[in-house]
């Protein structure tokens, strides 16, 4: 059974306060293929019987449910390249430099999925700036989706998931083959600390952060919520910190806090006039 008009704007409404997250008309066949494995998980014959459950009773996690399987978490290991080379030839350099004495950075992965991502920056520092070994570094990856999180900490990931950008070299080197699964070894793994937020709802006190990646997320907002997240952003970030967003994202016409930097073929962000008072 398909979603009727009345169920799919529930969802549509439901997931647009929870998650900020814009759903049109024609996204419907969308929901309705998320929540078809969904509905079996729970005991339902169809989408249609686990929305009208959801909308009847007082069981907020099955909303949550919902809500999660409506979150895009697609991702990979060093994904698109670009803004990893210029982490490894630009970003990384200059923050060391500039914290040498501290000796201490503070990075933050806003929508972590299944922790490719994260572990894709601590294997970049193991491999390119072995002075870090020494320095007191936070990795912090937050996500909405429980489930999503609960994976990445395992670091349990598929042949296919290591296969999708990860060159051999690292992976021989940091994972071991464990039956069909590759895990990541606890050099890597135990330096991400995993937390679960939702970026559209009050944030707890966080940052300053010298580093934060939020690429590929803010498609799905409409232009207010990229304005508040952005605000928020801005807190957190130090005054000479970075944002990386995603390669069709952008600040420009949204937000005037930040400057726009490039470096070979991509491009980061800082808070307005940092490179004039903190230099690259």
């Amino acid at each position: 059974m398909s979603l009727s008009t009345t169920d799919f704007e529930y969802v549509r409404d439901l997931v647009d306060v929870e998650a900020g997250i814009v759903l049109d008309d024609a996204k419907r066949y969308l929901v309705e293929s998320r929540l078809q494995p969904v509905a079996r998980i729970e005991g339902f014959d169809s989408p249609g019987a686990l929305v009208a459950q959801a909308r009847q009773s007082s069981r907020t996690a099955l909303r949550a449910t919902i809500v999660e399987a409506m979150t895009t978490n697609e991702t990979s290991f060093f994904r698109d390249v670009e803004p990893f080379e210029a982490l490894r030839l630009h970003v990384l350099p200059a923050l060391i430099a500039r914290r040498r004495v501290a000796r201490r950075l503070r990075i933050w992965c806003g929508a972590s999925s299944t922790g490719q991502e994260p572990y894709s920056l601590v294997m970049l520092m193991l491999e390119h700036f072995p002075e870090l070994a020494t320095w007191d570094v936070e990795f912090l990856a937050t996500d909405l989706s429980q489930d999503v999180l609960k994976k990445a900490a395992s670091g349990h990931f598929s042949r296919i998931e290591v296969n999708r950008g990860l060159p051999a070299t690292l992976l021989t080197r940091y994972f071991d083959k464990a039956g069909t699964e590759w895990v990541i070894k606890d050099v890597v793994r135990k330096a991400v600390s995993f937390r679960s937020m939702n970026l559209i709802k009050p944030w707890p006190p966080m940052g300053p952060f010298d580093l934060v990646m939020l690429r590929n997320v803010m498609i799905y907002f409409d232009v207010a919520t990229k304005k508040q997240i952005l605000d928020r952003i801005l807190r957190a970030l130090a005054p000479d910190g970075y944002l990386f967003l995603g390669s069709v994202e952008t600040t420009m016409g949204i937000h005037d806090g930040f400057d726009r930097q490039t470096s070979g073929r991509t491009g980061f962000y800082r808070p307005a006039g940092a490179l004039q008072k903190h230099g690259a």
